[in-house]
Formats: structure tokens, sequence, C-alpha cells
């Protein structure tokens, strides 16, 4: 028997390499075929992903009962095919899909809210601040001394407890809402702040390759504040943390696999993550992209 020589293997691989590309396209053996291969992203909104995922509900339509979704005693991925929105109350013209509750076991809520034409905020109760995160349109912030800001994507505010204001939208608007019982402190008050991701400086980071911004003070006032964190594909978080702190996450760009408790969970923009005190957690990005993502974490405030 004549077996081929390395020549006639390497050429017959070639052939058969090239008969797949057409199928494969440029993603690689590993990409699966993509209507957005043929999408131009370039021109799209910043966060644009997170109210048109990859894997959006409607990619889900042939498969009755699946969801990425999952709740355990100390951590939850909400995934978009999970969102339930309904009239959100005592806003108007407005639906909202509560992520994240004390019921959960958290100690703030987290919220998308989606405003419509006409559409007005209504004020939290009363003690809970309130920080508000422009996904996608453009709204009005004023308060009760008619001072006004418009907040376009990717800028956002931050309004004490107890503060009156309301935000307005004219067209359309997506917003990510985390609101949380204010702990008071004697001698110590927070102020309405208005402002954008980008003015932001970079901070160190020791030990680690990501980059950091934090949206509010450092400073003891506040209780909480809002980091957005970004990744490069192939960066991971050095430290495998466990910590007293709760965290609620919007993943905002990107994609990779977070790691909570024992569980590993592929994750892409889009997706929505309540960690609980104390349970392990871990990230890693993966795809062409950068990945970038909003995380709430409770600070300055003794735990006991």
């Amino acid at each position: 028997m004549q077996y081929p020589s390395l020549p006639q293997l390497l050429l017959s691989s070639f052939t058969l390499i090239s008969l797949f590309i057409p199928v494969l396209g440029n993603g690689g053996f590993c990409s699966a075929p993509s209507v957005l291969d043929q999408t131009d992203t370039s021109s799209k909104p910043l966060y644009w992903k997170v109210t048109d995922p990859t894997l959006s509900p409607s990619h889900l339509q042939d498969l009755p009962g699946f969801t990425r979704s999952v709740y355990k005693r100390d951590h939850a991925l909400i995934t978009p095919e999970s969102h339930v929105f309904s009239p959100l109350p005592d806003w108007t013209n407005t639906l909202g899909s509560y992520l994240i509750t004390p019921a959960m076991g958290s100690h703030f809520v987290m919220y998308l809210a989606k405003m419509q034409e006409n559409s007005r905020s209504g004020l939290p109760p009363d003690n809970v601040e309130r920080f508000i995160f422009v996904i996608q349109g453009t709204v009005t912030l004023t308060n009760s001394f008619g001072i006004s800001n418009k907040l376009m994507v990717d800028s956002y505010t931050y309004l004490p407890p107890n503060f009156e204001h309301s935000l307005k939208c004219d067209g359309s608007a997506t917003l990510a809402v985390f609101e949380r019982r204010y702990t008071f402190q004697d001698n110590h008050i927070t102020e309405l702040i208005v402002g954008s991701t980008d003015k932001q400086p970079l901070l160190e980071t020791p030990g680690e390759v990501f980059e950091l911004r934090k949206l509010l003070p450092a400073s003891m006032p506040y209780d909480f504040n809002i980091h957005i964190m970004d990744f490069q594909p192939g960066e991971f978080l050095n430290v495998k943390e466990v910590h007293y702190n709760q965290h609620g996450l919007l993943l905002l760009e990107g994609q990779g696999i977070y790691r909570l408790g024992d569980s590993w969970y592929p994750v892409q923009a889009g997706d929505v993550i309540w960690m609980a005190p104390f349970v392990p957690q871990w990230y890693a990005a993966l795809g062409k992209t950068r990945s970038r993502y909003l995380l709430y974490k409770d600070v300055n405030r003794n735990p006991l």
C-alpha cells in the first residue's frame, strides 16, 4: 500500500480548509456564523448591544424554556431573555424591569427603565438615594430650583436622599437605575452629581491590568460607589475576590467568563449579575473587542 507524500497531504489539507472558509467566514473554526458579521458596528451607538444583545430573546424563540439566567443563594445572573418589563411605579409612560431587589438578599435595588415619548420619572421613597446611568437616548434632569441638565449616553447623575427632581424624555431612552436607603452619618451629607464617564480619570489598579474609573467621590458621605471597569480581550482579574461588599453589575460591552462561587458563566453585553457578600468572584474577557461593565459597590460603612 502506497502512502501519500507530505506535499500531497498538505495540498489535500489546504484544499479541505478552502472548502470551509466560505461557510466559516472570518471568525475562524471556533466562531459561530452570525447575522451580525455583515453589520457595520462602527456606525452603532455606544452600548447598543445592551438593548440589542448578540444572543437576544428573538434568537431563542425556537428553544422554548431555555434561559441562561440563574438564581442562587449568593449570586444571580439575569440575562435579557428573562427581563420582564411592566409600568414603573410613580413614573409616566415608562416600563421598568427590576433585576436586583432585597428579595434576593441585596440591600439595594437595580432596574432598567425604558422611557417612552413624553415620559417622566417619579421620586424614590423617603431617605432613598438614586444613581442613574444613561444607556440609550437622551433625558433632561430638572431639580426643584428649575436648573436642568441634559443627560446623554454614557452620562450619569447621583441624586441625594429626599432630593426633589424629575427626569423627562421627549423621545425614548433606556436607563440603568440604582437605589439604596441611605445610611446617614453625623456631619456628612451627599450632593447632587452630574457627570460623564469619559470625564473621569483612570485610576491606578496595583497588581491588575484592567482600567478603572469611579463615578462618585470616594469620601465618607457616600455609602456606595459606581465603577466603570474596562478589560481588553484576554485580560482578567488577578485577584480571585472574596469580600463583604455586595455588587450589582451590568455588562455594557463585550463578552467573557464570570466565576461566581463554584460556577462559571459565559456572559455578554446586556447581562446583569448580583453578587452577595463573600461569594468568590473572578472575570476574564473573551472575544475580539473591549469588555466594559458598570459595577455597584457599597463602601465607607462599618459592616456591623
